[in-house]
């Protein structure tokens, strides 16, 4: 405990010292977050410092091994450092899916000089990934792809397509799912490996949705060579590290979209005061309204513990990977809940889609993207199969 108040105040030191006020302010949408890349470009001076400073640190990763670019801390100092940046109001200086889902496959699964070559890379916010496991007929059936990779000697040639590959256009690489054996069961035919968006043969087309917004894309592969030292542990044994990455993506979406710290979701309780007003009782001038946001801000306190001990018992090896099921789930129906509650509050003035006034409908655009939520990363239907059957033991239909 000693040890860990001492890091704590070495921690805030450091911090007020060296994160640039700018970076200290609420983000106000996506575009707002650092994504690292060859195509990112920096949105200021004190973007690009920050980033450099904990990249200095290793606290882009700090769970991660110095040799990877981490900062090599425990699970418990990293828990410090993210509730002192959360007291301060630290922007995360980078976010990207190589440090949420592939950085952790690649520790497990990967090669000494596949970790050398990629993890350093994630860290610093060098190259920014995206994921290639949906297809067109392959959604919650992952394991069905057909997107195929053909043995070429020294290396394969891919052909097939990907959908919902998100910001696909705007990323430098892809960790992707193909079937290497179309003999065998479909679990067993599957390969993980990884290659430059920049291959001759790779091309992107953006997806539009409902909100007139989208990051995903669909995604072509036509004779796209990729090299062996690039197959992700052995070859046609790709489901168990698609399976662990998938835990890691779930509990991604689940934390983002229930406002894990550092997100970009606005606060429910602010943003209706701001919109309503209040009563003289310095109480937000809607009853019903104040209720619905006091249960919703119990139950996103409730889910932040939950998430707090999710982590306790994955540092004490007692862990189940379903239960990222339940973040996912429950994290994506929070966050649709804080969405209708805002457009509430924001009346017949929040459904503004253009204008100025509504930052071209900001606040109903990401309403209607949370719908996605249910959807992404594993429907809510899946999840709660999931959940029925790992988690509580409930016999199939």
């Amino acid at each position: 405990m000693e040890h860990l108040n001492k890091f704590r105040q070495e921690t805030r030191s450091w911090l007020e010292a060296n994160c640039p006020p700018e970076m200290r302010e609420p983000m106000l949408g996506e575009g707002d977050i650092c994504w690292g890349g060859r195509k990112f470009a920096f949105q200021s001076p004190a973007q690009r410092q920050w980033l450099a400073r904990m990249c200095e640190r290793g606290w882009t990763v700090p769970e991660w091994p110095r040799d990877y670019g981490g900062g090599g801390l425990t699970r418990d100092e990293a828990k410090v450092l993210r509730e002192e940046m959360q007291s301060l109001g630290c922007r995360p200086p980078l976010k990207s899916f190589g440090i949420s889902m592939l950085g952790p496959a690649l520790l497990k699964y990967g090669s000494d000089a596949q970790k050398r070559e990629h993890l350093p890379r994630i860290a610093r916010g060098e190259i920014r990934w995206c994921q290639g496991y949906s297809e067109p007929n392959a959604g919650s059936d992952l394991a069905a792809i057909q997107t195929r990779a053909e043995d070429k000697g020294d290396h394969y040639v891919v052909n097939g397509q990907k959908i919902w590959t998100s910001y696909a256009d705007k990323s430098d690489w892809i960790f992707c799912l193909v079937r290497t054996d179309s003999k065998a069961p479909k679990h067993a035919g599957i390969s993980f490996v990884l290659f430059d968006m920049d291959t001759p043969g790779v091309s992107t087309r953006p997806i539009t949705l409902i909100s007139g917004k989208s990051p995903f894309c669909e995604t072509f592969f036509d004779d796209v060579r990729v090299e062996k030292n690039n197959l992700v542990g052995e070859a046609n044994a790709g489901w168990e590290i698609a399976k662990y990455l998938l835990t890691h993506e779930r509990e991604m979406i689940g934390g983002n979209a229930a406002g894990a710290a550092g997100g970009v979701n606005p606060a429910v309780g602010a943003t209706a005061v701001a919109a309503i007003g209040r009563n003289a009782l310095g109480e937000l001038d809607d009853t019903v309204l104040r209720a619905q946001i006091a249960a919703f801000e119990i139950d996103e306190l409730a889910f932040a513990c939950l998430r707090s001990r999710a982590a306790d018992l994955a540092k004490q090896g007692e862990g189940l990977a379903a239960f990222s099921s339940v973040l996912k789930y429950y994290g994506s129906e929070l966050n649709k809940r804080r969405y209708e509650l805002l457009m509430s509050a924001g009346g017949s003035d929040a459904l503004e889609l253009e204008g100025e006034r509504s930052q071209q409908g900001a606040l109903a655009r990401a309403w209607l993207r949370t719908k996605a939520n249910s959807i992404e990363g594993g429907t809510t239907e899946v999840q709660l199969n999931i959940i029925a059957k790992r988690l509580l033991g409930l016999p199939g239909a």
